[in-house]
């Protein structure tokens, strides 16, 4: 039996994304990891593909582009239309934070755009066991500075808590 991932609790010292900082100071590094709030179950390991699993793990330890790469690989091969949609949003998601890891906040904006858009395509509250509406909620929180200024290259960066992914108990049956 695989362990399942837990949620770090955020502390502000800690959780913060600021441009072009390294990995390890973005979220949940070098903190206690409590036994409750798993990511997903062992349910969720048996349903989905273990890329979007995988990308889950990445993308909640701060590894962006990696959690990109993720769910590309599985966005690429044979997957319904609303889950090709889906993917390409979490994907733009994920790009636009790793954008403001590297220090380009105007491709970030980009992404962010793209990601809100797809979703809004998708039009489903919850995909993947993902609550999309929570997600987008903690989304619009972290990059809606983004969207306020004319061009966020000209402005500091202010700090971002990016979102946390975790997943809801139903299972959804793909197409």
């Amino acid at each position: 039996m695989r362990d399942v991932r837990v949620v770090p609790e955020f502390d502000p010292g800690h959780s913060e994304i600021r441009g072009g900082l390294p990995p390890a100071q973005f979220i949940g590094y070098n903190q206690s990891v409590p036994a409750a709030a798993p990511y997903y179950t062992e349910e969720h390991i048996m349903a989905y593909p273990i890329e979007y699993i995988a990308g889950i793990d990445l993308y909640n330890a701060g590894e962006f582009h990696a959690a990109h790469d993720a769910w590309e690989e599985l966005w690429m091969g044979p997957v319904s239309p609303n889950e090709k949609l889906f993917l390409q949003a979490m994907i733009q998601s994920a790009v636009a934070f790793h954008h403001l890891q590297i220090g380009r906040p105007g491709a970030a904006r980009q992404m962010y755009s793209r990601a809100k858009e797809k979703f809004a395509r998708l039009n489903q509250r919850v995909f993947m066991s993902l609550d999309l509406e929570d997600y987008q909620a903690q989304l619009d929180q972290a990059l809606a500075w983004l969207l306020k200024v004319a061009d966020p290259r000209g402005v500091e960066q202010p700090s971002i808590v990016p979102p946390v992914i975790r997943l809801q108990r139903c299972i959804m049956q793909m197409d």
